[in-house]
């Protein structure tokens, strides 16, 4: 199955500028929608706690701290998944990420919630392509296979 994790981020790398800020929702919402329609969501309580949006036509799996990665999994049925966030489940579920795309936006915060928070592995990623998705504003998607 390909275990995708997927996320707005600033050029500096974060998602967010802290715990009880909103996350960083981009102009590419659109392209989110049409890439993730049909499939599954994984994402920690936090991150369902800031999104806005109800994420209708896709399976939502809220993880908290104590759940294993490998069961979840597991127990998807589809081919493919997403990892939406936020920091602490991308970490979680990095040994089991097969692809990471992210889409920067033209920001520096300086700080604030990581991509990975307290990453433990070392990722190896290959380029597999961009996309443009404002070209006006700098905004593209980098996808890498791992």
């Amino acid at each position: 199955m390909k275990v995708i994790g997927i996320a707005a981020v600033t050029i500096d790398g974060y998602i967010s500028k802290g715990r009880s800020d909103k996350l960083l929702w981009s102009k590419d919402k659109h392209f989110f929608k049409k890439q993730t329609m049909g499939h599954t969501l994984i994402m920690g309580s936090q991150t369902k706690k800031n999104i806005s949006s109800t994420l209708r036509g896709r399976k939502k799996i809220i993880i908290h701290r104590e759940d294993n990665p490998q069961k979840i999994l597991s127990s998807i049925e589809k081919t493919k998944c997403f990892v939406i966030g936020g920091g602490k489940t991308f970490a979680k579920f990095s040994s089991h990420l097969t692809h990471l795309y992210l889409t920067t936006h033209p920001l520096l915060f300086g700080g604030g919630t990581k991509l990975f928070d307290n990453l433990k592995i070392k990722i190896n990623l290959k380029f597999q392509k961009q996309i443009t998705i404002l070209p006006e504003e700098g905004i593209i998607q980098m996808q890498y296979k791992i």
